[in-house]
């Protein structure tokens, strides 16, 4: 167990907008940040973060939350793994009772994944460096490839020895279980045997974006032709191949700054680079690339470079993954090395100038790289160049923009020498041919944004339902506004924003005049927001309806009542995950605006410190007329059920409840 102090320790060190900053690319927006967001694919940004309430909102998901929220949601620790990676990260001691051995039998099983890869991590390194055999063969490989010391124990690179149990055997001896060895692959077990899955190689920890462990990847050094070169960490709970890039852990920094993302196919391409001074490089971990790939530089930048080995078979085998990036909405360059070299050995023989100047000058624009490599096996076959320019306007129609489709078809019809019409028009049949493959999923397909033809193709086609601006489907019921829930929801929300606020409220008190009529007179009291609620409130007998705002509620009002510093920011910290994710909701719901960028179009939205009195009276009269309401439909309801036998004192009620209404009604007349 973390102790309470620790916990507030790590909590008042902590600033939101730096933790989310490590994996989500963050622009500000007026006194908020906002990003694309990290758990669903979109590519408007609905992702928001606000410095001053330490909270966040995805409002493409409907997550939201406070720092540990997002780490729990994000990296899907457990509170306490939360806790410990923002001590590490703002070097925090913690202090913490030692777990008792049924403690640590109730560790779920990623936590055990997780736990196993980082011994087997620190030991790899251990017999690297601390064994003969390590040094001799693991050590010597690295500094051979020319990794300095430095970058060795960056990257946390290590040696398994050429021993059947090695690894095993110590794992067990040091108390993990088998059972859990062979569940991250690190162990193979055969009946009663088991071997070690590493054996003889030098190993690559494969980290996530929060630095922890997923698995390795294994390079053997013996000229055996039966063995893999690669080996990586087959699958587990903790280690997807499709959604991890190597690397990211130590670029994701870099890539945000830089506003780019260079991306190679081995692991020691990355390395090389970083040791000669770019650090905004990761590879897909030797796997072909892969959409959850793509998004994840998707959340840092909206710019990939891909880099190419100098061989031309190769290049073509990898320029699928550039359709795969264009359909994400990314901007594509694309840069290859001479005949015979790869990242690796380029930015070893070149220094850090050398290598970026070399990089911004032969960098291309996708369509003119791709068209210049497919333009080679063309030459001078017509049929050969026919395919050529079909394949290029495939590549094209997978962009979402059609801004950026006119563009690069412009581009084509230029390198090409074909006329832009016909570039259009083919644009425009693939697109009629792909809206009329079958949709998986009931999404809208990217490709072919020109679908309908129309204005470039000639065609005659109707328009796809995406030309009109609303298709309303008769069969949808229309989803009736539930006001109590709303006036509800708004009252919460005062209570966090303005409950501790001094605010002059005039109350109106009816009074006969001279004439002997009733008039409303306004009467002005001080009080605290959060007090005029209260006795309000308590005044009518009302009750929330919703039950997890009537908890938010009672808890807000005691511990205004107890602490008159109450600070919101510590609040959310104190209550359970699902209150704090239903703050959040609400405190975050007006922050909506700041994603559409209003002041850059002259419109300011109304300060909400602004006439907060007014706001509170109004609120609380709308939920007792509409409350009123409810109870004289539920007299008449009565009523119409007993039509023969009418309560006479049911219809005074009603009357009464009519009289209150029309009083209300001319008070919140008086107050709007």
């Amino acid at each position: 167990m973390i102790s309470k102090s620790s916990i507030d320790t790590v909590f008042e060190a902590s600033r939101l907008e730096e933790v989310i900053g490590d994996f989500v690319q963050l622009k500000k927006a007026g006194s908020n940040y906002k990003g694309l967001s990290p758990f669903s694919d979109e590519r408007s940004p609905s992702f928001v973060v606000s410095p001053v309430k330490q909270i966040w909102k995805d409002f493409s998901s409907g997550k939201g939350g406070n720092v540990v929220a997002f780490l729990m949601e994000h990296e899907h620790f457990t509170y306490p793994e939360a806790i410990k990676y923002l001590a590490r990260k703002y070097g925090i001691e913690i202090e913490e009772t030692e777990q008792t051995n049924e403690e640590k039998e109730k560790q779920d099983t990623r936590e055990s994944l997780y736990l196993v890869s980082e011994f087997a991590n620190t030991h790899f390194q251990k017999v690297m460096h601390k064994t003969d055999a390590g040094q001799a063969i693991g050590l010597s490989y690295f500094k051979e490839r020319g990794f300095t010391p430095e970058t060795i124990k960056a990257f946390g690179l290590g040696y398994s020895l050429d021993e059947w149990q090695g690894f095993s055997d110590e794992a067990l001896k040091k108390g993990y279980k088998l059972e859990f060895l062979e569940k991250t692959g690190l162990t193979i077990v055969k009946g009663e045997k088991y071997f070690d899955r590493f054996k003889g190689r030098v190993m690559f920890p494969i980290q996530s974006m929060s630095g922890r462990v997923l698995g390795f990847g294994g390079r053997i050094l013996t000229n055996d032709k039966k063995a893999a070169k690669y080996m990586n960490s087959p699958e587990s709970e903790i280690y997807y191949k499709s959604k991890v890039l190597y690397g990211i852990y130590h670029a994701k920094q870099s890539i945000a700054k830089e506003d780019n993302c260079f991306l190679v196919e081995g692991y020691t391409d990355v390395i090389q680079f970083h040791q000669t001074g770019i650090t905004n490089v990761v590879s897909s971990s030797g796997t072909a690339l892969t959409p959850e790939q793509i998004r994840l530089i998707n959340r840092l930048t909206k710019n990939i470079t891909v880099l190419f080995d100098g061989d031309a078979a190769g290049m073509r085998a990898s320029i699928r993954g550039i359709d795969l990036i264009l359909e994400q909405g990314m901007n594509v360059r694309v840069c290859s090395f001479p005949q015979g070299e790869d990242p690796d050995s380029f930015a070893r023989q070149n220094t850090e100038e050398e290598l970026r100047t070399y990089l911004e000058e032969n960098a291309k624009d996708f369509i003119q790289f791709k068209a210049g490599l497919l333009v080679q096996d063309a030459k001078n076959d017509p049929i050969k160049k026919a395919e050529t320019i079909r394949d290029i306007i495939q590549s094209i129609s997978k962009i979402p923009d059609r801004i950026k489709q006119e563009v690069y078809l412009q581009e084509c019809a230029r390198i090409m020498d074909i006329s832009e019409s016909v570039l259009f028009s083919s644009l425009a049949q693939m697109g009629s041919k792909d809206s009329k493959k079958p949709s998986s999923g009931g999404g809208n397909s990217n490709s072919g944004s020109y679908g309908g033809g129309g204005s470039y193709g000639g065609s005659s086609q109707e328009p796809p339902p995406d030309f009109f601006e609303v298709i309303r489907n008769e069969d949808q019921p229309n989803n009736k506004v539930d006001v109590q829930y709303l006036l509800e929801r708004k009252i919460i929300e005062i209570l966090l924003l303005y409950g501790n606020r001094e605010e002059d409220f005039e109350d109106l008190i009816l009074k006969e005049n001279d004439k002997g009529d009733l008039e409303l007179e306004p009467v002005v009291q001080q009080a605290k927001v959060f007090e005029k609620i209260f006795l309000d409130l308590q005044e009518d007998e009302m009750q929330f309806g919703n039950e997890t705002f009537k908890t938010l509620y009672y808890t807000i009002i005691d511990k205004l009542n107890q602490n008159p510093d109450f600070v919101l920011e510590q609040f959310v910290n104190t209550v359970d995950m699902h209150l704090s994710q239903e703050i959040t909701s609400i405190l975050m719901e007006d922050e909506r605006h700041t994603l559409h960028d209003w002041e850059r179009n002259n419109i300011f939205p109304k300060s909400k410190t602004e006439g907060v009195a007014q706001l509170v009276s109004e609120t609380i009269l709308s939920l007792r007329c509409f409350l009123i309401d409810q109870k004289v439909k539920e007299f008449q309801q009565v009523t119409l059920e007993n039509k023969h036998d009418t309560n006479r004192n049911i219809l005074e009620e009603v009357k009464d409840y009519y009289g209150l209404k029309m009083l209300l009604s001319r008070k919140l007349t008086r107050v709007l």
